[in-house]
């Protein structure tokens, strides 16, 4: 498809397009010394592989070229499939390093186009799997529910499912990705038409919305190099509802205000926030009322003013409450076709980042992307060990230096964070931050 060659020809060495994931598993109990080594022999021993995970950019004439797929008939799993263990001490912090190593690093193109390890040595007796495809082959959701698929909410069940042998489901209709289908957004936006798209504008203009291209200019929005760091850290969903429940907003404007707080001492620490507020892209679901069983899913692109000027925590909550609510007003009362045009719009910057200079030379669409994206609500085990964190990790690109996407599972919130290691110091103290602006909320709603 079209869209596969558009992640593949945007590749680069300081832009690699694949999405990943790092779960954190508890082996279960009575487990031996070698219950990561049969759990991986038990992965490489399935060798049924699906199409996705068998093909690659085909080779023709000598070279390689994105406009075409080559399938596998044997897949090399020894080679995909990794087992390894974290040098001393094994904190978490080891892993995390690991992890931002692996997310680093491109995908051999000669080759299908994903890897998976697993990592053992964590010094509280867990270990970890982290996964990576390229985004021609699957979006971010997708790969979380590829994944989902192939756990099981029984402790006792034995079995360990390997993703890339189940079948694929039948298909009702696609659903919709984060960076993925964004990009396809704004890529088609020429396609809906001039009139459309002034329709769309005229209606931002009418109403009081965030505007594309009036967040400030930040440390977070320039070039970045190719290397990664990552972050990960779960919360208590019950907190967060707490909050929620005691201010009177919703469980996503409550997410929204902690990284808001977040990002608030980050840049203080750093001296580098700016006096107007910054602004975040929030995937958001376009479903009317009436459309809550038709399948699929429609997600718009919103900005949100985050408040990051305002001291008071309370503040920043009812002001990222209110721009929320109106924003999503003015896409709910927008017939389907404008309001995919003002998605478009919010998002048509990004295609034009590989310009020269016009990353340092224009005002950012906004300032990050923060996707809450649904996850598993029960608890989840893969050969009796029980699931403890699942972290997606996603793509970052020119201008766009940060990305924070969580996952809900199982009673918690897992965020993921993914920053240009140039550009983004001290990536980690974010998770702090994060726990400190949720503190701030708690006090100011008295929970």
């Amino acid at each position: 498809m079209p869209t596969d060659a558009v992640f593949l020809l945007g590749e680069s060495r300081e832009h690699p397009m694949h999405v990943g994931g790092l779960q954190l598993y508890e082996p279960p109990p009575g487990a031996g010394p070698d219950f990561v080594r049969e759990f991986t022999d038990a992965l490489i021993s399935s060798d049924e592989f699906q199409p996705t995970f068998r093909k690659h950019p085909a080779t023709i004439m000598g070279g390689i070229t994105p406009m075409a797929w080559a399938y596998d008939d044997e897949v090399d799993v020894d080679y995909h499939v990794r087992r390894s263990a974290l040098a001393s001490p094994g904190r978490v912090r080891e892993l995390l390093e690991l992890t931002s190593r692996l997310h680093t690093s491109l995908l051999d193109r000669h080759r299908p186009l994903w890897e998976l390890y697993v990592v053992e040595g964590l010094k509280d007796g867990r270990f970890a799997m982290y996964c990576k495809m390229h985004h021609a082959l699957i979006d971010g959701v997708s790969a979380q529910k590829l994944m989902q698929r192939a756990l099981s909410n029984d402790p006792d069940d034995p079995e360990i499912r390997a993703p890339w042998s189940l079948a694929k489901p039948k298909r009702k209709s696609s659903p919709t990705s984060r960076v993925g289908s964004l990009l396809r957004t704004a890529g088609s936006v020429a396609a809906l038409g001039p009139s459309t798209v002034s329709l769309a504008r005229a209606a931002l203009f009418e109403q009081q919305v965030t505007l594309p291209f009036g967040a400030p200019r930040t440390m977070l929005n320039v070039k970045i190099g190719g290397a990664r760091r990552c972050a990960a850290q779960s919360w208590s969903v019950d907190r967060i509802k707490s909050v929620k429940r005691a201010a009177g907003v919703t469980l996503n404007d409550v997410v929204l205000a902690m990284c808001s707080g977040a990002l608030r001492y980050y840049l203080l620490e750093q001296n580098a926030l700016p006096d107007t507020p910054l602004v975040a892209m929030v995937p958001v679901s376009l479903r009317r009322e009436d459309e809550a069983d038709a399948g699929g899913n429609l997600v718009g692109a919103i900005l949100c003013n985050l408040a990051t000027d305002a001291d008071d925590p309370a503040e920043r909550l009812q002001a990222v409450s209110e721009s929320m609510r109106s924003n999503k007003k003015v896409f709910s009362e927008l017939p389907r076709i404008q309001a995919l045009a003002l998605s478009a719009m919010n998002m048509g910057s990004l295609a034009l980042a590989a310009v020269p200079g016009w990353v340092n030379s224009t005002s950012p669409p906004f300032n990050l992307v923060i996707s809450n994206v649904p996850g598993p609500q029960e608890q989840l085990y893969c050969g009796g060990a029980r699931l403890d964190g699942n972290y997606p990790l996603s793509a970052i690109l020119d201008g766009q230096a940060l990305n924070i996407t969580l996952v809900s599972n199982a009673g918690n919130l897992d965020f993921g964070l993914v920053g240009c290691r140039r550009s983004v110091p001290h990536l980690q103290r974010l998770l702090a931050h994060l726990e400190s602006s949720l503190k701030d909320l708690e006090r100011a709603v008295g929970v």
